[in-house]
């Protein structure tokens, strides 16, 4: 790249083609396709706050990151720098799972560097040594969305299309994150022979995290969406092919795609169906977390919940919930026994 960055010396025009693929190296790193996402992600935030580039996103992030400017990584990859990115992040209260998240990939691409030979290795030793500020445990609160918030926000996602083939592309998307809790990237690598039938029922098979796959029973109101969506991609035929996404992309006027709709399509889906509901800002995890606490809320037993989000053990699903807004109506309660309403 010859753009002139801030933080970086004057180089030549060569100097600065040298360049670093952090796609083929990361994955001897981190193996889960998620935990590679977010590491993009991060490091892309890191170069835009310290290294002066422009967000990028998608496919545009996945290029950055198979060509990272070196000059630049060497400039911007310094303790006192990293340091001061993370207090940031901190005063932009991001929990602690999400500092810890951000220091990974930056300690991460030091040492992938360090072991090319582009950086130091008492470089790498020192920003391994960066500890992250006080943040509070867990995630951030996020949104926790009621049934009847969720239903407007579905019937948002439909009437904000412009076209059938986009309004049942949206219906099967937020049918999905609102009964399922999928995250958006298992909702992108689905394919249509993930769906099968197993003991007379219909079950998804579900990419997690660490490569973990489970099978989720899919309600009515999704095997409905799945199938009016399913004449539109698949006209004339009795099934898609097995190797097509589940959810793809659209071109203009509607016409479906062959690739995968991407997380960051997900996220769009979800952003704009809030804002046309008047929800405000909502992000596909708050969906997530929506349906456990509904689900806890109607009494649910907690290991039913737990299998639905299929997290490793019961004890990381009560700590999931345990973040969520409770009900506290004590002051309301003393207020009744005050009787100050009355006066």
């Amino acid at each position: 790249m010859a753009t002139k960055h801030r933080n970086m010396p004057a180089q030549t025009a060569l100097e600065t083609l040298v360049t670093y693929n952090f796609v083929m190296a990361l994955p001897g790193r981190a193996s889960s396709a998620h935990t590679q996402r977010a590491y993009f992600r991060w490091v892309d935030a890191y170069l835009v706050s310290v290294g002066g580039l422009k967000p990028s996103a998608g496919l545009a992030r996945l290029a950055r990151m198979s060509a990272l400017p070196v000059p630049l990584l060497v400039s911007a990859l310094t303790p006192p720098q990293f340091r001061a990115w993370l207090g940031s992040l901190a005063q932009q209260q991001h929990g602690k799972q999400g500092l810890n998240q951000a220091r990974a990939a930056i300690v991460t691409l030091a040492s992938l560097l360090a072991e090319a030979g582009w950086l130091n290795d008492s470089t790498g030793a020192a920003l391994s040594h960066v500890r992250i500020p006080r943040a509070e445990e867990g995630q951030r609160t996020g949104r926790w969305l009621s049934p009847d918030e969720i239903r407007l926000l579905m019937a948002a996602a439909r009437r904000m299309a412009t076209s059938d083939t986009q309004r049942m592309r949206n219906d099967v998307v937020m049918t999905m994150l609102c009964t399922m809790a999928l995250r958006r990237e298992e909702v992108s690598v689905l394919r249509w022979n993930d769906l099968s039938l197993q003991d007379g029922r219909a079950v998804l098979r579900v990419h997690g995290k660490g490569r973990k796959v489970a099978l989720i029973d899919v309600p009515p109101t999704v095997l409905r969406a799945l199938e009016a969506w399913r004449h539109v991609i698949a006209p004339g035929q009795n099934r898609p092919p097995a190797n097509l996404p589940l959810v793809v992309r659209l071109f203009k006027g509607g016409k479906p795609g062959k690739t995968a709709l991407t997380p960051e399509g997900v996220w769009l889906l979800v952003h704009q169906a809030a804002h046309e509901a008047g929800l405000g800002a909502v992000a596909p995890h708050d969906l997530r977390r929506s349906v456990a606490g509904a689900l806890q809320a109607a009494g649910v037993p907690v290991d039913t919940i737990s299998r639905l989000l299929r997290h490793s053990n019961v004890a990381v699903t009560e700590r999931y919930l345990s973040k969520l807004p409770q009900r506290n109506p004590g002051a309301l309660l003393m207020s009744d026994l005050l009787e100050l309403d009355d006066e």
